[in-house]
């Protein structure tokens, strides 16, 4: 199969907008009134859920950065977000217990996100993982933890690794001091590396590495030097990120368009990974073929997720919920002011309640982005019908293209297809979706 991908400018711009969930926060609203947590959780299946922690901590702002997180967060912040998060953490297991179901709750697999949760201390961290264990399951599934060069210390991958922590993702983004630079990354090549040793050192099963193309200066031979120092580790799993230009982040505005560079190093970026014997799960996540694959990416069908933190999310299969969305510091800090002296927690305050179109809608979105695309079974399963024939008119411009394939159960992206992901995942939403994130404020 011919994997190039086309050098001429697409009639469709390829980078819109990374949809790694569906709907985006931007389409969450204050919900009136706000639901009780018991109510929201009555009739989900409770057997195998996701918890997600959420660390709104970071020793610096990269410049690409549009994540919910402060830097320079004291001692005394830290403790008193450890506090709020164990107060929500009792409203949670209080609400998910009370619960008539027959059989209680169990968490199979977690992750802590951020922000950067190893911007936390030794002990912080064994007070994080505390909280977690109140959960029933924990520890005994796949944990996933965000880390970045200079918090990687041995202290804090020694607590995390004794607690079961099964996969660390690393920020690296360019082995180059230059580019990093350019990404308002100031690192080291020699800090990445040390870390990588103390990452390799404690032993953790999966190790990933984060990085990104698209940064001013780069070219493919430097982005080839970047993939080859990844590649000496032999991580398990590599995500190939492009550069976004955020709104109200440090990179400001670009002066000129990049697509055309962005989608040639992605093509080189992907080819020189399957090469040496990675396979390709979505258009960023690269992993090596084991029988270990798998398992603290977070699923794309994962409606029973509980976020803990104010920056997480959690997923009903009928209610994604949420606090306030921010990017800018100042708001950002004031969520977490307001977070860290929250005495209640039992009801969901800011989401978007999914109706049966937008059910099978996400469903769509968020499998057909995976290389596997659309179990045309699975859905039928779930909405007694056929995606092809749930979305005709969405999907049949893709056809076209030559960027869909119907082959045998499944429908997915062609190899072109899957370097479009990001303009396929902001076509697929609702008009509903679009009007609300269009009447969003960016904050």
């Amino acid at each position: 199969m011919d994997r190039s991908v086309r050098r001429v400018r697409s009639v469709v711009k390829p980078y819109q907008g990374y949809v790694y969930a569906y709907p985006h926060k931007t389409a969450y609203r204050p919900l009136l009134p706000a639901p009780a947590l018991q109510d929201v959780w009555a009739g989900e299946p409770l057997d195998a859920l996701f918890l997600y922690l959420h660390v709104p901590f970071c020793e610096m702002r990269c410049g690409f950065c549009n994540l919910f997180t402060r830097t320079g967060a004291p001692e005394e912040l830290t403790g008193a977000y450890l506090d709020a998060l164990d107060r929500q953490a009792t409203a949670v297991l209080d609400a998910l217990d009370s619960l008539d179901t027959g059989d209680a709750p169990a968490f199979a697999t977690a992750a802590f996100g951020g922000g950067t949760p190893t911007y936390l201390t030794a002990p912080e961290l064994e007070r994080l993982c505390d909280i977690a264990a109140r959960f029933p399951g924990f520890g005994s599934g796949p944990l996933g933890v965000e880390t970045s060069p200079a918090t990687a210390t041995t202290d804090r991958l020694s607590v995390l690794a004794e607690r079961g922590t099964t996969r660390i993702s690393i920020g690296v983004q360019s082995f180059l001091d230059e580019e990093a630079r350019a990404a308002v990354r100031p690192q080291k090549r020699a800090e990445v590396e040390a870390a990588l040793d103390r990452i390799r050192a404690v032993g953790f099963p999966i190790l990933n590495i984060d990085l990104i193309y698209g940064i001013d200066g780069q070219t493919p031979a430097t982005w080839m030097h970047s993939l080859d120092a990844a590649l000496a580790w032999r991580p398990e799993e590599i995500y190939l990120y492009p550069l976004y230009v955020r709104p109200l982040t440090g990179l400001g505005r670009r002066a000129q368009d990049w697509d055309d560079q962005r989608l040639t190093l992605y093509g080189i970026g992907r080819d020189h990974l399957l090469a040496e014997g990675y396979e390709q799960v979505s258009m960023r996540m690269f992993r090596l073929p084991s029988a270990e694959a798998g398992g603290t990416e977070y699923c794309c069908q994962t409606d029973g997720m509980v976020g803990l933190g104010c920056g997480a999310r959690s997923y009903t299969s009928r209610l994604h919920y949420s606090f306030e969305y921010a990017v800018g510091a100042s708001q950002v800090r004031s969520i977490i002011d307001d977070y860290v002296r929250e005495p209640d927690f039992t009801t969901a305050r800011v989401g978007f309640e999914l109706d049966a179109d937008e059910q099978r809608r996400r469903h769509l979105v968020q499998s057909l982005l995976q290389a596997n695309g659309v179990d045309r079974n699975a859905y039928r399963a779930r909405f007694g019908a056929d995606p092809m024939d749930d979305f005709p008119a969405d999907l049949k411009p893709f056809g076209d293209r030559g960027w869909l394939e119907e082959s045998g159960d499944a429908v997915r992206l062609t190899p072109e297809g899957l370097a479009h992901s990001d303009a396929i995942g902001p076509a697929l939403f609702s008009s509903r979706v679009r009007s609300l994130m269009d009447a969003y404020e960016a904050r």
